[in-house]
């Protein structure tokens, strides 16, 4: 049957021995340094996962800020066509009210020079008439002489049909 050696003994004393020891002092150390490493990657993946929360809420933060960026940059460009179509118009209305008053002083001087001009021709043509007449009143009248005055007072005058007949 079975028979127990003193060996067999001391062998399976000599394992309980060392089970013991290696589970005092390999076991639980590697035990702990397990189960701090699942701690660490436990609060390493809690970390990442809030880090992961964090960064999507930053990122819908960033697109809506981005987007009022946009609108406001819309809305600005908006105010400077605005801003730039009115100084345009006020531009153009300036412009058209000056030539419109450029317009009106040069029709007045043009009426007022064409005055000038037909009182200039008035007194030549009273002035020529009155040579004339003095003409024919010192010559006394006489039908040929008049002819020549009337030859000379064309010519004074420059009319040219009347030097061509």
């Amino acid at each position: 049957m079975l028979r127990v050696d003193f060996n067999l003994v001391l062998t399976m004393i000599n394992l309980v021995v060392l089970f013991l020891i290696l589970r005092k002092f390999l076991f639980r150390p590697v035990m702990d340094i397990m189960e701090k490493r699942e701690a660490m990657i436990a609060d390493g993946l809690k970390n990442a996962e809030t880090s992961q929360t964090e960064a999507l809420e930053l990122k819908s933060q960033y697109e809506a800020k981005l987007q009022g960026a946009k609108e406001e940059s819309s809305q600005m460009i908006e105010r400077a066509k605005q801003e730039a179509k009115a100084e345009y118009d006020r531009i153009v209305s300036d412009a058209d009210n000056e030539a419109q008053k450029l317009i009106q002083s040069a029709r007045d001087n043009m009426d007022m020079e064409r005055e000038q001009a037909i009182r200039d021709m008035k007194s030549q043509v009273a002035s020529l008439a009155m040579d004339a007449a003095r003409k024919v009143l010192v010559n006394g009248g006489r039908g040929a002489d008049d002819t020549s005055a009337y030859d000379q007072f064309l010519e004074e005058t420059g009319d040219p049909h009347g030097a061509a007949e």
